[in-house]
């Protein structure tokens, strides 16, 4: 089995068996979503599904370079109740996540999740309103964000600001922007919008395979 894993390229603390995405389970024997997990010479694998998981999809279509490692400070807007939150977790293992997240009922999955890990950090807040918890997260190196409303950009470019961030990644969803234009026109003008504002465009990757109407940017300050 042992022989059967390597490491992506590009994204540190991400691995393959060639024919998925795994992490090393930062929380040995338990599960977030019904993963399977399996050990290798004594070290705890979790799969990682691109269908449950955008960030997933997106390094399974060349995702790389783009920000996160062992050590990374990473403000995650939108955790839900934690599903890529938690394999970003396995992944910045000398790192911190602080999971922001505005719906109650998904906050309670969140907090679980968030127990039994020493380095994920919950907070029930609006990302709308980043003032509200700016003061009590420091050092945040890297956003990401997966929050399908129309202000989404907005939302985005708030949050980097407030942080000072270096690096981001914005899982757009086009139809919540726009649900009468075609997504790659949305896309085109969301990537015009952030170069305008600034931002380095590194990568966008279309998650069509994966993920219906979603692409990812990768951007830079």
């Amino acid at each position: 089995m042992a022989k059967l894993l390597s490491k992506v390229d590009g994204v540190a603390g991400v691995f393959t068996d060639g024919k998925g995405l795994l992490t090393v389970n930062g929380a040995p024997g338990k599960t977030v979503y019904g993963e399977r997990l399996f050990a290798v010479n004594g070290v705890e694998y979790r799969s990682w599904d691109p269908f449950r998981s955008k960030l997933a999809a997106a390094i399974l279509l060349g995702a790389k370079d783009f920000g996160l490692d062992e050590n990374t400070k990473v403000l995650y807007l939108g955790a839900a109740s934690g599903t890529t939150a938690s394999h970003v977790s396995d992944i910045v293992a000398g790192g911190v996540v602080h999971c922001v997240e505005v719906s109650e009922r998904s906050f309670r999955d969140l907090v679980g999740v968030c127990e039994a890990r020493r380095n994920m950090m919950p907070h029930l807040a609006d990302a709308n309103l980043p003032e509200k918890y700016a003061h009590i997260i420091e050092g945040v190196e890297l956003v990401y964000q997966d929050i399908a409303q129309r202000n989404q950009v907005d939302i985005f470019v708030r949050n980097m600001a407030a942080f000072e961030a270096e690096h981001g990644v914005l899982m757009l969803k086009s139809r919540s922007v726009n649900v009468n234009r075609k997504p790659r026109e949305v896309f085109a003008e969301v990537r015009e919008d952030l170069v305008s504002k600034s931002f380095k465009v590194r990568n966008i990757l279309y998650l069509e395979r994966y993920s219906k109407d979603h692409a990812a940017f990768f951007v830079e300050v």
